[in-house]
């Protein structure tokens, strides 16, 4: 683990952490034109794919997924190249979309950054697993036991604006997250 500002992956953490609180900062009308949306989808504006996850309910949620995002980068920025982080975030993108439109079937709309953030972070642990990491193991058991919290008791006491949360997002990106760690590292696809 690490801090250090690390070039270009410190740039570009940097450049989220700003977009991600700029775009909370645009209000209710901007977030209503971004967010996950079905009834819009439907309709054909598939930009809500990608922008319902980086806008966020509030200010707070946005501030929660951003320290989520930090911690994320503090601990495992280095596991993988530019172009591996960019297959991890769509992989997770794509998964929390897909399992909202079909699983999910009854969700009107959905915002926030937390389930790509799951994905990145399952991909990190799972790297981390396969490299022997004994407190990746102990993380992994946290994360899993996170997920099934969730699906019994619903969204964890401390999440923002007392909304409902759609932790469904979270095991979708979590699932995505640990099929590219398996599949992406050092000398995988992309690999250093």
């Amino acid at each position: 683990m690490s801090l250090r500002p690390d070039g270009a992956r410190g740039a570009g953490a940097l450049a989220l952490v700003l977009l991600l609180l700029g775009l909370a900062l645009g209000g209710e009308p901007l977030r209503r034109t971004l967010r996950w949306d079905r009834a819009a989808l439907e309709a054909g504006e598939a930009w809500r794919l990608v922008t319902g996850h980086l806008v966020h309910l509030d200010l707070a949620h946005a501030v929660l997924n951003v320290a989520g995002m930090l911690l994320v980068w503090a601990l495992f920025a280095r596991l993988f190249t530019a172009l591996q982080w960019g297959l991890v975030v769509l992989a997770g993108v794509a998964a929390i979309d897909l399992g909202l439109w079909l699983v999910n079937v009854e969700l009107r709309w959905y915002v926030g950054a937390s389930g790509v953030l799951h994905a990145a972070m399952a991909a990190g642990i799972v790297r981390r697993m396969i490299e022997r990491d004994v407190i990746a193991w102990g993380l992994g058991v946290v994360g899993v036991a996170k997920l099934v919290y969730e699906h019994v008791s619903g969204a964890m006491p401390f999440t923002s604006s007392g909304a409902l949360v759609v932790t469904d997002a979270h095991l979708y990106g979590a699932l995505a997250g640990m099929v590219c760690g398996l599949l992406l590292g050092r000398d995988g696809p992309g690999g250093r």
